[in-house]
């Protein structure tokens, strides 16, 4: 099998989250709401991870990934981002009215990753 380049698996990633930005960008908004954080993040995954609180699985026909619901606090405390970093990333977040903010994993790595909503 070929192995795919980082835009091509970003580009397949947005395609099967389209139908969820909606309910992604509602979720992030909760999130904020019930002061649970300011800073949002959902986890898109291939495999079984210990972070953050399923949302979606499987999403879809064919669909590879799955979405658990994070935050910059539990990053922090599971050492994903470190303490040092926090005022950096939170510069850098992207307010949730207009993106949603994805950690995403992949055979290439992990990145963080702005999604917008429209």
């Amino acid at each position: 099998m070929e192995r795919m380049s980082k835009a091509e698996i970003l580009s397949k990633l947005e395609e099967e989250l389209s139908p969820m930005k909606n309910l992604l960008g509602e979720a992030a908004e909760t999130i904020q709401n019930e002061n649970v954080s300011n800073y949002p993040i959902f986890v898109t995954h291939k495999q079984h991870l210990e972070i953050g609180i399923p949302f979606a699985e499987n999403l879809g026909r064919n669909a590879e990934w799955s979405v658990n619901a994070s935050t910059l606090e539990e990053f922090v405390a599971k050492k994903i981002i470190d303490v040092a970093k926090v005022d950096e990333f939170k510069k850098v977040f992207k307010p949730v009215e207009g993106h949603v903010c994805l950690f995403v994993l992949s055979e290439l790595g992990a990145t963080f990753i702005f999604l917008a909503r429209t």
